[in-house]
């Protein structure tokens, strides 16, 4: 059986420290840090992930690599009286992932487009990295496109933000049905923030 060009791909990113990516990464993280927040990119870092995620390389789609902070929420110390081990300090996880934070940023440096998916492509010490593929549901060629052409109806304005990607799903606890996600629909707060 011969191998696609994106099977090799996917195979070097699986445990990128490794693999020849693992020096790769390491170089482009110097030139990431020194960037900005959100950055526009000229074409994936890994094709394989984007295809499989609905990217196309035309026009009306952009990608965007956004760089958040690393680790659990940053919460004050209480100034009470009790224990420090009850306090509720350091193991504090945070409502959204840092993938959702990511999107949103993204969204939000471009409000003309809607976020269709995101992924993983590095991290260091601090931060994370994540390539998010961004669509522009007006232009004629993402309308006119069988695949992508739901992106121009209004119900999907603010997709990121109202946690309709998969990365928002995921957090909200619907991206598997059955036993265990009874409350999570039709969202987390209409049962009492039991569903989480």
């Amino acid at each position: 059986m011969v191998k696609s060009m994106y099977a090799f791909v996917r195979e070097a990113w699986k445990r990128p420290e490794k693999s020849e990516v693992a020096e790769l990464l390491w170089n482009r993280m110097q030139v990431w840090r020194r960037e900005g927040s959100v950055v526009r990119v000229e074409r994936p870092t890994r094709i394989d992930r984007a295809r499989s995620l609905g990217y196309k390389a035309k026009q009306g789609i952009a990608v965007a690599r956004v760089q958040v902070r690393r680790g659990g929420r940053r919460a004050s110390r209480y100034v009470r009286a009790r224990r420090s081990a009850r306090m509720g300090k350091n193991r504090l996880t945070a409502g959204k992932s840092i993938q959702r934070i990511a999107e949103e940023r993204a969204s939000k440096k471009f409000p003309n487009m809607e976020v269709l998916n995101s992924y993983w492509v590095g991290q260091d010490g601090k931060l994370k990295y994540y390539e998010v593929i961004l669509v522009d549901g007006h232009h004629p060629s993402i309308r006119s496109d069988k695949n992508l052409a739901w992106l121009a109806n209004p119900t999907h304005r603010g997709r990121a933000e109202r946690g309709k990607t998969s990365a928002g799903l995921k957090g909200r606890g619907m991206l598997y049905r059955g036993r265990g996600t009874e409350k999570t629909r039709p969202s987390i707060r209409s049962h009492a923030n039991q569903g989480k």
